[in-house]
Parts: C-alpha cells; sequence; structure tokens
C-alpha cells in the first residue's frame, strides 16, 4: 500500500481515462523560432480513434550501417528469447516501464529521473508511433535514463540459466549488456536550453555556412562542465598559459550562472568559430558528440570508454582525430599543429564527421532506428504483454498539456505532425564474427597510426 501511494504521488488516476502527467514549468526564453502551434485537445481522454496503418507512396532506402548495431545489442537474447520475469527483473535498476498495445501507449514511473529525462524519452516514442501509425508490433520493455550502464557482464555467466534482463538505456560499454536507444536531446534539452536535433541541426549547419574553415580560429576548442568526470578535470590542464600553449581554448560552464544570464554564451549554433572541437566524456558518455560533430571542425575524441546508438560505426581520421587520454594536452597540440600544416587533409576529415550527423541522424532515421530496435526486440518476447495494475495511457496530447513554458515549447517543435511518406529503411544484416573483427581491428589501426605520429613525427 506504501509503495502505491508512493506511484500515485506523480499522477492523478482515473480508471479508462489518458490522464495529464504534472510536470516543472521550466523557464521560457526569447527566440527567434517560429511558433507553431498544432491542434491539441486537453482533454483528460486519449483519442479512443487511432490512424489506421499508412499506405506509403515511395520505396524505402537502406539504413545506415550503425544500425547493424542493434543486431549485436540483442544478440544475449537471441537464442533464449525474453520472457516476462526477465523483464521484471530488470525493473529493479529501471525508471520506468514502456507497453504497447494496438498502438496504444501505457507508462509506468519506477522512480524520478534526473530532468526529467524520462517524459522526454516517452515523447519520442509517442512520436515514433505517430511517425509509423499502427506499424509497432506489442511491446513491454523497461528503461534506465541514468549517466553510466547498469547491467555487466561480470554479474552474468555464460550459462543460459543466467541470462541478463533486457534493459534499455542511452549508452553503452564493453563491459555492460545495456540495450541502447537515442537519448532525450533529440526532442531538447530545456534545462540547458538545447533546442530538438532538428531546429538545432539547420542552426549548426547555417552556422557552418558563415564561417569557412580556413578562417575559423586555429585552435581546439571545448565548452562544458568541468566538474563532470576526472577526464574533464584533466582537460583544463591543456588551457593555454602564460608557460604553455597546448593550442587548446577550453572554458568551463556553470549551468546554473548560465540560465540565470539567460543562456548568452552557451548557444551551440554559435561555437563553430575553431578548427578543432574537443570531446571529451563526463560522468559517461555525453550526448554533445553529435553538436561537436555537425560543426565542419575536426572533432577530437579524447578516447572515450561509452557509446551511443551511432557512434561506434565512426572510424578514426575518418570522422575523427583520436586524442591520447593519459598525455591530452601533448595529443592535442600535435593533432592542431598536424591539421594546421595538412589542412586539406584535416577539413575533409571534418566535413566526413559533420557529413555523418547531417545525414545519418536525420531524425527520420531516429524513428527508424527505434522502429527497428524495438520491432527487432518484440520478435524476442516469449509473451504477449499487457497493461501493468500502475501504469497510466499516456498520448502526444496528453503530454503538451501536462506542462507550460519551454518544455512545451520543445515538444510543440518536435511533435510528429505528419506521418512518414516511406517506409522505415531497409535493415542491414548482421554482421559476420569475421566483419565484425576486422572492423574492430581496422578502428583500432588506425588509432595505432595516429599514436605511432605521435611518437616518430615532428611539427
Amino acid at each position: 500500500m506504501i509503495e502505491r501511494q508512493r506511484r500515485t504521488t506523480w499522477i492523478k488516476r482515473t480508471i479508462g481515462f489518458c490522464l495529464i502527467i504534472s510536470e516543472d514549468t521550466g523557464s521560457l526564453q526569447k527566440s527567434n523560432k517560429v511558433d507553431l502551434f498544432p491542434k491539441v485537445s486537453c482533454s483528460i481522454k486519449c483519442p479512443r480513434t487511432l490512424p489506421n496503418k499508412p499506405e506509403f507512396s515511395s520505396s524505402s532506402d537502406s539504413c545506415p550501417e550503425y544500425f547493424r548495431w542493434i543486431h549485436e545489442d540483442l544478440k544475449p537474447w537471441k537464442e533464449t528469447g525474453i520472457t516476462r520475469k526477465m523483464v521484471e527483473r530488470a525493473r529493479e535498476v529501471a525508471h520506468f516501464r514502456i507497453v504497447v498495445l494496438n498502438g496504444r501507449v501505457y507508462f509506468e514511473k519506477y522512480k524520478p529521473t534526473f530532468q526529467k529525462r524520462d517524459m522526454v524519452t516517452l515523447w519520442g516514442v509517442l512520436q515514433l508511433l505517430s511517425f509509423y501509425p499502427g506499424m509497432l508490433p506489442d511491446l513491454d520493455f523497461v528503461f534506465e535514463c541514468g549517466d553510466q550502464p547498469v547491467t555487466q557482464r561480470s554479474d552474468y555467466g555464460k550459462s543460459k540459466d543466467s541470462i541478463p534482463p533486457p534493459l534499455f538505456h542511452y549508452c553503452g560499454n564493453d563491459s555492460s549488456f545495456d540495450i541502447v536507444f537515442p537519448d532525450w536531446s533529440f526532442w531538447g534539452w530545456p534545462e540547458l536550453n538545447i533546442w530538438p536535433w532538428d531546429n538545432l541541426k539547420e542552426d549548426l549547419q547555417q552556422s557552418n555556412e558563415m564561417i569557412k574553415w580556413t578562417e575559423r580560429e586555429p585552435y581546439a576548442y571545448w565548452k562544458g562542465n568541468a566538474l563532470l568526470g576526472e577526464s574533464r578535470r584533466d582537460l583544463l590542464k591543456c588551457n593555454v598559459s602564460k608557460k604553455q600553449d597546448w593550442n587548446a581554448r577550453i572554458y568551463g560552464l556553470q549551468w546554473a550562472l548560465e540560465r540565470r544570464q539567460g543562456y548568452k554564451t552557451s548557444d551551440l549554433a554559435s561555437q563553430c568559430t575553431h578548427r578543432y572541437k574537443i570531446y571529451v566524456e563526463g560522468l559517461a558518455w555525453s550526448v554533445s558528440q553529435k553538436y561537436i560533430l555537425a560543426c565542419d571542425s575536426v572533432a577530437l575524441l579524447i578516447n572515450p570508454h561509452y557509446y551511443d546508438f551511432f557512434t561506434r560505426s565512426l572510424l578514426p581520421t575518418i570522422h575523427y582525430w583520436p586524442i591520447n587520454e593519459n598525455d591530452k594536452c601533448k595529443s592535442i597540440k600535435f593533432a592542431v599543429d598536424w591539421g594546421n600544416k595538412n589542412a586539406k587533409k584535416a577539413q575533409e576529415i571534418g566535413k566526413a564527421g559533420s557529413k555523418f550527423v547531417h545525414e545519418d541522424l536525420k531524425m527520420k532515421y531516429i524513428y527508424d532506428y527505434m522502429f527497428h530496435l524495438l520491432s527487432e526486440y518484440a520478435k524476442l518476447l516469449k509473451y504477449q504483454p499487457t497493461v501493468p495494475r500502475e501504469a497510466v495511457e499516456v498520448c502526444s496530447d496528453t503530454l503538451i498539456c501536462s506542462t507550460k513554458g519551454i518544455r512545451k515549447k520543445f515538444r510543440v517543435h518536435s511533435i510528429v505532425n505528419n506521418v512518414s511518406s516511406s517506409k522505415p529503411c531497409t535493415m542491414p544484416p548482421p554482421w559476420s564474427p569475421r566483419e565484425l573483427q576486422d572492423f574492430i581491428e581496422r578502428k583500432e589501426n588506425l588509432t595505432k597510426k595516429v599514436e605511432l605520429w605521435e611518437e616518430t613525427q615532428s611539427i
């Protein structure tokens, strides 16, 4: 009874109705974006009539290469399938559960999340169902919203009796089983005034066209919360000083102060001003990677230990330049000196990384990735999902009506008003063991090549 009371403190539930979930207001900032408020029904009921499955007018294209990682992420359950017991074991560490039945969405919250990540992720799932109505199979999955992966491989053996629970998450690493899903920031990050990806990607593209690579500052740039993680604190040592110039310009950012000042110095589209931009992990992976890559600048990646759904397909010296985490300052200086001396090749790397995120990370592909991941996951379910007792039905209208200010503005700007004009892209096949090993070795060899250059060459 106590547990039930705790769960009902965040939502008032009426049987048979889809009710509005209460959220914080957030602060509304001035913007040059055009307000296009769709017609929204603020009734407490979700629409009873669901849209029909669309008839597509155009054929589908092939999915980007990073879709192949879906097969790898779901491999632990390929032979055994996924039982209800497995899913309910995962709730021990999860923040919420989503059940999809006949196109209707039911949401059960287990515990609070940082900055409403759960609600934005739920919003993304609802937009997927609007983009591909009637196409998603019945589902039952749980989600963890923290920064670091939680399902550790070391906790599970190789026997069939030691199968990990399926847990969706924003990132993974080589020592975890977390199923990687697109993060909340694609639909906007109101707490940091970061716009939904479609809007921001357009602004970043315009910024790229304003300042040519050769006209940018010939240094490596990073701005962010330097208190998140040892690697970021260590990066501060690479800043320019009276005694040493490592070719890096590092700026710490205090988000509390930035909010009070109206986000005057944190606009991402205004930060494509240097030839090189540094990516460094925080407590785990960072959503900033796509913003850094989108700038046409050469992305300098400090040896990442975590990945999200698309970054595993990025290649060193092709999409980015690898930075040695054990000797950051020296490695950054070498990268900048090398790039300034080899400007044509440096520009090619910057353009390739930028092209990757602008073309292969279109929102159409984000929804396609979600669609294929959830569809492949549904094939593994060995039971028919049912609505959990404490779950409530949710829909786009109620999530828009449940909030105000910048949260509402971001939802309005990221809402799917039109069904996709084409089918989901065609999934690539799984890698063979040899193909996957070849890819991993290629990535390692390209990184080692740069490390050898740093040891043997002087610019």
